[in-house]
């Protein structure tokens, strides 16, 4: 079968030893739409769009350690307590969803204990809506640096990262892209519905829930990252994902229940 091969530059240009990436440009990116998203979620609701300012400081940090300590020791912890100075690191890659995930509900709560005016849960479920658009360009620039591949296969959309291997492999980072612009959507589309008067913690609760059971799912299409997954029952990325499903499904089912403040 004349399947399709990716064989474009991760790189867009490049000036001397400096180069601007896919990769960045939509990790960027999926700020810059969070900022703008989170302005109009302010301004809707009548609250200081000044604080978002901070609130963003906060999420960038939160966002980049967390997804760097994730991947450095849920995947690779002997590597990384061997060499420490490599976590510093993060122009070689290696970021993981779920340690950003952790990481952003600690940076959260640090926001809210400092501007006592947001509750806990209000944040997140306006942040998560920006989560999973940010979530869908990350995994598309994923795909664009022929990482984080499928396993092979010979169904007809198949794809070959040519500066991998000639095999024809599942595009699972186009899956997850797909998948979570699709969680966004709905996930937009509900707050747009009922905006202030949506239950407290429901659009976190479908947004834990619906995120991690794509990425558990779509976990048996992928390649194995590490070694250390080798001796394990599911990949690590499923084992992580089971926690946050469970936690979000609590919420969900719990805001049609009582509704949650």
């Amino acid at each position: 079968m004349n399947y399709f091969v990716w064989d474009i530059s991760p790189e867009i240009f490049r000036v001397g030893s400096l180069s601007v990436r896919w990769y960045g440009l939509l990790f960027a990116l999926g700020f810059i739409v969070g900022y703008e998203l989170f302005q109009w979620f302010f301004k809707i609701e009548k609250k200081n769009v000044k604080d978002i300012d901070k609130l963003t400081i906060v999420m960038i940090l939160s966002t980049i350690i967390g997804a760097r300590l994730g991947h450095c020791f849920f995947y690779e912890p002997q590597y990384y307590l061997s060499n420490p100075i490599e976590i510093l690191y993060v122009w070689k890659g290696g970021l993981a969803s779920h340690g950003a995930a952790i990481a952003i509900l600690i940076g959260i709560w640090y926001f809210v204990s400092r501007n006592k005016q947001y509750k806990y849960l209000w944040i997140l479920d306006r942040l998560v809506i920006t989560v999973a658009f940010a979530g869908a360009l990350i995994r598309l620039g994923n795909f664009f640096n022929s990482e984080i591949l499928g396993i092979p296969t010979n169904v007809p959309w198949a794809i070959i990262f040519s500066s991998v291997d000639d095999i024809p492999r599942h595009a699972v980072q186009l899956y997850e892209s797909i998948s979570y612009f699709i969680i966004f959507l709905y996930l937009l589309i509900e707050y747009y519905r009922k905006k202030e008067n949506s239950p407290t913690g429901r659009t976190f609760g479908a947004f834990l829930t619906l995120v991690f059971l794509a990425r558990f799912i779509l976990e048996f299409y992928k390649e194995q990252q590490t070694t250390l997954e080798s001796g394990l029952p599911l990949h690590m990325g499923q084992l992580l994902s089971i926690p946050f499903i469970l936690i979000g499904l609590f919420f969900w089912i719990k805001s049609y229940k009582i509704g949650l403040h």
